[in-house]
């Protein structure tokens, strides 16, 4: 799933008539589809096509910001979030700015896998 996926999944309001599944997965569908012709078209008429990208790191940073505040503010317990920033953290620490993302994901993957159960049993209790 890429991000614009998960953000459209976690933050739409689907009717009750509408299919969850089926509404995520048509989201999820769409969105690898307009993926692959953007990258296809960006292949073959990159070259014709010139603009500046400085600044493009900053406005991928807010995206991913703003993202994660919506979130945090649609949720009723914050612990995966907690886990996620602690693990972040901790592998900047340990791998450096230049090397924690992959271990960083496969942690927070790790762990919320692990403690799934739980975390889950305590969002339906509040």
């Amino acid at each position: 799933m890429c991000d614009e996926s998960f953000s459209i999944n976690c933050s739409a309001e689907i009717p009750a008539d509408v299919d969850r599944g089926w509404f995520m997965f048509f989201v999820t569908l769409l969105n690898r589809l307009y993926w692959i012709t953007g990258s296809t078209l960006g292949e073959l008429l990159g070259n014709l096509i010139h603009f500046n990208t400085e600044g493009l790191s900053f406005v991928m940073t807010a995206m991913f910001a703003v993202i994660f505040l919506d979130q945090w503010l649609k949720e009723k317990q914050y612990i995966s979030s907690v886990i996620s920033i602690g693990i972040s953290l901790v592998c900047l620490i340990l791998f450096g700015k230049d090397r924690f993302m992959i271990p960083t994901m496969l942690c927070i993957v790790a762990l919320l896998t692990a403690f799934r159960k739980p975390i889950e049993r305590k969002g339906k209790r509040t």
